[in-house]
């Protein structure tokens, strides 16, 4: 059903579709995991991780040699179930201490990569030592910043202010959840402050005559209805090993 539409599909998943990450998962677990547990893992020397979520992954190796051959068994693999790798979203990078050592001394800039919605780069801690940093990544905070002008343009006028202040306390809270993982605070801020924009916006957009001033809205997001505060969620911990991630 797409669209309150009925129709028949004998290969694919809809896009978007509540089915296909189980799907993706259910094949996935088959075509992928099982193999890279048994016949993978057990060929490498060194480090090897796979993590997984429906049909979006990562693959870490501590050696560059084997992150590159695994790039061609994994075409082949995949190949054989009749999928293919999205080849514009694939690559492999150098990442984590060894990269970040060889950026402070030789001043290169470490590469970055982006999954489930966070870009992951390599940081500093206050110590001084390396961690794994991650912050919203931009096409995700577009998308969701797009989302939620569209949310309130449509809102609105359809039910009463006090009704949909509610629901937008929810959505915040549903963006901090997420998005709320340590070192994330700026992203989540800039969430924070442009939703609040938006919704100044719309509601001054309910007639022409503008209903209420940026001094009087302030006072009514701070004192009268607050909105929940940007708010780490998730503790992380810092990586030690190096890892070449394909």
């Amino acid at each position: 059903m797409e669209e309150g539409k009925y129709r028949e599909t004998e290969e694919g998943t809809p896009q978007g579709g509540v089915i296909s990450p189980v799907l993706a998962n259910v094949y996935l677990h088959y075509a992928l995991d099982l193999w890279f547990a048994g016949e993978i893992k057990p060929q490498i020397k060194g480090f090897a991780q796979l993590t997984r979520y429906a049909d979006d992954f990562i693959v870490c190796f501590g050696n560059k040699d084997e992150a590159d051959g695994f790039g061609e068994r994994l075409r082949q693999r995949l190949g054989e179930y009749g999928l293919k790798i999205s080849e514009e979203k694939s690559r492999v990078i150098e990442f984590g201490r060894k990269a970040w050592q060889k950026m402070k001394t030789g001043g290169e800039k470490t590469a970055t990569f982006n999954f489930l919605g966070f870009t992951h780069y390599c940081d500093t801690t206050r110590k001084g030592g390396f961690k794994v940093g991650r912050t919203t990544s931009g096409k995700k905070l577009r998308m969701k910043l797009k989302a939620m002008n569209q949310w309130l343009k449509n809102t609105r006028n359809a039910v009463e202010l006090k009704e949909w202040w509610k629901t937008l306390k929810q959505k915040l809270m549903g963006h901090y959840q997420y998005y709320g993982m340590s070192g994330n605070m700026r992203g989540i801020q800039m969430f924070y402050s442009r939703t609040i924009s938006l919704a100044f916006k719309w509601i001054n957009r309910r007639s022409q005559k503008k209903s209420m001033n940026w001094r009087k809205y302030l006072r009514f997001i701070q004192e009268w209805n607050p909105l929940p505060q940007p708010k780490i969620y998730h503790l992380t911990y810092t990586l030690s090993s190096k890892r070449t991630c394909s």
